[in-house]
């Protein structure tokens, strides 16, 4: 197989999706596969020191004065809305020079098939198409609503713009026909299936879209954690809103009264500072840390020294921090609702539901005290967490059947 990786960011730094593009071409070169990779000029610098053997193999369209000016007009507004506008614009403008790049590549190496793993949004659309060979698009997973008991938190404004927003999506599909013309579409649920541009021609395929790297998040031994008597709770993930840190803040109060635990609060954002000034308000100084923004090897050495992730995110589409804490052997508390209920269950973890405010933060709380009093289930549970995330989630295995799919995408387009 000659594969080539397109993709609008691909960075170790940026998290979330622009790891996923990472990921895909690391694997593919270990294995002595034929890939490219085509992506964005930001992240040049860390993709050569990544992969200085394979720069030849990877091609970077530039950040131009267009680029940086709807970067700024973006930042003026909230993100969600900036998806739809300055943002949209910048992706289309970036697929245009990339377009041009991949079909040279497609030309000049004989590629056998394109994958375009990111945006992995249902909706937005892609100018890969007319390439000459079949492309795959994907994993893809849709953005989830908040809660019905959650919907306050909502900004009516911005969800009138998304809604006029998605009007126009199929609208801006058919101008670029990328996922309405390609020969496999990935999608991680069935969601995310039903939010596809309408008119979608290809084989669609069901495939989480996260995955672990076993040689980041490793497992460490537990034993020291059953006889520490301080139990280390952690979050991780940005500082927003719907995350839910102010839920989990608020819930940790009674645990710290029956325990001698600890909350370590890793990532940043917007709210860190209201946070900040929250845990001061409920008494918590001594028992909440506000560590920053880590890299990715500080993270998984944070996870290996704690005991329990709490993940109180209300609208996580996917959550690939709960699989990396899975990987690390720890038991997690997540909420029932989007990408977390997918990837945990009662054996290795507890979701709350978001049936109620009161109701949720008293599910966080009730969940965190069963956990701190019971090192065994800490054990039991962190165990049964690694096997299944070795099992169904391991980059290695996604990327088997991601070969797989490569190949039937190809078998598929001579028919």
């Amino acid at each position: 197989m000659r594969i080539l990786i397109v993709a609008q960011n691909a960075s170790t730094k940026f998290g979330g999706e622009s790891l996923l593009p990472v990921n895909y071409f690391r694997i593919l070169r270990s294995r002595q596969i034929e890939t490219w990779l085509v992506t964005h000029a930001r992240t040049q610098a860390e993709l050569e020191g990544l992969f200085p053997e394979d720069r030849d193999r990877m091609h970077f369209v530039p950040d131009t004065w267009l680029h940086r000016l709807l970067s700024n007009c973006g930042e003026s507004i909230p993100a969600r809305v900036n998806d739809f506008t300055f943002g949209l614009l910048s992706h289309l403008y970036t697929q245009v020079l990339q377009r041009r790049v991949v079909r040279r590549l497609v030309s000049e190496h004989e590629i056998d098939t394109v994958h375009e793993p990111t945006p992995v949004s249902a909706t937005v659309p892609s100018l890969m198409f007319g390439l000459g060979v079949p492309v795959v698009i994907g994993p893809m997973n849709t953005s989830v609503k908040f809660p019905l008991a959650f919907r306050s938190r909502q900004n009516p404004t911005i969800d009138i713009l998304i809604a006029i927003g998605y009007k126009f999506v199929d609208v801006f599909n058919r101008l670029f026909p990328g996922k309405i013309q390609a020969e496999t579409l990935l999608v991680a649920n069935d969601r995310t299936k039903q939010a596809l541009p309408s008119g979608v021609r290809g084989k669609i395929i069901e495939l989480v879209e996260n995955g672990v790297d076993f040689s980041v998040w490793r497992s460490d031994s537990t034993e020291s954690k059953q006889t520490n008597q301080q139990v280390n709770f952690v979050f991780l993930g940005r500082l927003v809103d719907w995350k839910g840190v102010d839920l989990l803040l608020t819930a940790f109060v009674p645990v710290t009264a029956k325990f001698d635990a600890v909350l370590e609060i890793i990532g940043d954002g917007d709210m860190r500072g209201e946070l900040e000034a929250q845990t001061a308000r409920l008494g918590l100084d001594s028992k909440v840390v506000f560590s920053g923004w880590q890299s990715q090897e500080q993270c998984a050495l944070k996870l290996q020294q704690a005991d329990v992730l709490v993940m109180p995110s209300l609208r996580e589409p996917g959550g690939a921090v709960v699989l990396e804490a899975m990987a690390v052997g720890l038991p997690v508390i997540a909420v029932n609702w989007g990408g977390p209920a997918d990837y945990l269950n009662s054996t290795c973890g507890i979701l709350v539901e978001p049936d109620s405010r009161e109701g949720f933060v008293k599910g966080l709380t009730e969940a965190m005290l069963k956990l701190a009093q019971s090192p065994e289930l800490r054990q039991s549970m962190g165990s049964a967490g690694y096997s299944r995330v070795r099992e169904h989630f391991d980059w290695e295995r996604k990327v088997d059947r991601m070969l797989e799919i490569y190949q039937q995408t190809v078998k598929d387009s001579v028919r």
